[in-house]
């Protein structure tokens, strides 16, 4: 034991010891919540992704029908503007950080002529266009996901840390000063005894003494 067994040492470890019980306690809440949260977030990937998976055969089907239709889709998709209406903000999760995307969503308009184009390609453009949507939203939730799975694991890895090292070391201080401490309480009764028996014996010794004088004296006579 590397800490000296002293009373004050021994309320230190013990103050000690409840702060660390009540970080397990924290931690352990919110690890709970943190799964909850990303357990939500995963289901609603997998949906996202299986919209995205369908969505995706549309449009390819749809662009496929363009082209054989067309033939000179990618000249007339260099009509079409990059799309900057996103933005990140970020909200947090029990002090998590988490990311998240902002869409001005705006009326879809076609931004290449009528002339050499047909509706093959109109219902491509607006199913890329959906496509787009979901992606963004996948985006922003596989993100969520990997933030809040990084910080579970952190968490987990300090709760264990306080429950496997830290509190039972604390717990083996405790024991090691009180049981320190005990044995020197036990000792110090034994001392208080038997200095109170050696006064006795001679408060004792010391009432006799004249009673043995005064019968040596009438002997004497």
């Amino acid at each position: 034991m590397a800490v000296l067994p002293t009373k004050g040492n021994l309320l230190a470890a013990k103050r000690s010891r409840e702060l660390a019980l009540t970080g397990f306690e924290l931690m352990d809440r919110k690890r709970n919540i943190l799964i909850r949260e990303i357990m939500g977030l995963i289901d609603e990937a997998s949906e996202i992704q299986s919209q995205i998976d369908q969505v995706f055969s549309e449009a390819y089907g749809a662009l496929q029908l363009a082209n054989i239709s067309l033939g000179k889709c990618d000249k007339i998709a260099e009509a079409v503007p990059l799309d900057n209406t996103l933005s990140l903000r970020h909200r947090s999760v029990m002090g998590v950080d988490i990311a998240s995307v902002s869409y001005e969503e705006q009326p879809l308009r076609l931004t290449y002529g009528f002339v050499d184009t047909n509706s093959a390609l109109d219902n491509a453009y607006i199913k890329f266009n959906r496509a787009k949507q979901l992606i963004r939203r996948l985006a922003e939730v596989e993100n969520a996901i990997y933030r809040l799975a990084y910080a579970i694991r952190k968490t987990q890895k300090r709760a264990n840390a306080l429950s496997n090292i830290v509190i039972p070391d604390l717990n083996n201080t405790i024991k090691g000063i009180t049981e320190v401490l005990e044995e020197k309480e036990r000792e110090e009764f034994v001392r208080l005894k038997v200095i109170k028996a050696q006064s006795k014996n001679k408060s004792r010794n010391a009432s006799e003494k004249p009673g043995q004088k005064s019968n040596s004296s009438r002997g004497g006579r």
